[in-house]
């Protein structure tokens, strides 16, 4: 128990003894005035109700503070659970749409990868044809140059002696 509640109940425990042992003067008659009339009355019984009347208020009055409390607590908690799966929904959304982003940005640069290799092996193909024609053509020349010089070299037959 808290110290308050403690306090508390020390203090109605002393009212209760003390209503106790003055329990014959509490209902001794006394008269009492109304402002308007004045009448005989035990002055300690009524005071002592009117006390009882005021805990029994102030602790109906506890009670429904701690209830609106606890109310406010329990939908506040709904409230902050609700928020907090939205939270975690768009949380998992996000990660969603990074992976839907990364796997395309991965497919394009894959389908570049794969445009910039084609693009190099056509060249690369090119290269090697007309490196290949380039070799072709230099072969056919050196072949011609060749044979002009063996013509020039070997005498012909039906030439005359004379152009020898």
């Amino acid at each position: 128990m808290r110290i308050r509640s403690l306090l508390l109940l020390l203090v109605l425990t002393l009212i209760a003894a003390f209503t106790a042992l003055n329990w014959d003067v509490f209902l001794a008659d006394t008269p009492l005035s109304l402002g308007v009339t004045t009448l005989q009355a035990p002055l300690g019984l009524i005071m002592l109700g009117w006390l009882i009347f005021v805990v029994a208020y102030c602790l109906v009055y506890v009670l429904y503070l701690q209830s609106n409390v606890l109310m406010d607590t329990r939908r506040t908690a709904k409230e902050l659970q609700t928020h907090r799966d939205l939270a975690d929904k768009a949380e998992a959304s996000r990660f969603t749409e990074l992976r839907v982003f990364l796997e395309a940005m991965m497919k394009q640069s894959a389908e570049q990868d794969k445009a910039a290799q084609q693009a190099l092996v056509a060249r690369l193909d090119a290269l090697e044809n007309s490196l290949r024609t380039s070799v072709e053509q230099s072969g056919n020349a050196l072949s011609a140059y060749i044979g002009e010089l063996e013509d020039r070299l070997t005498p012909d037959k039906n030439e005359p002696a004379a152009l020898r």
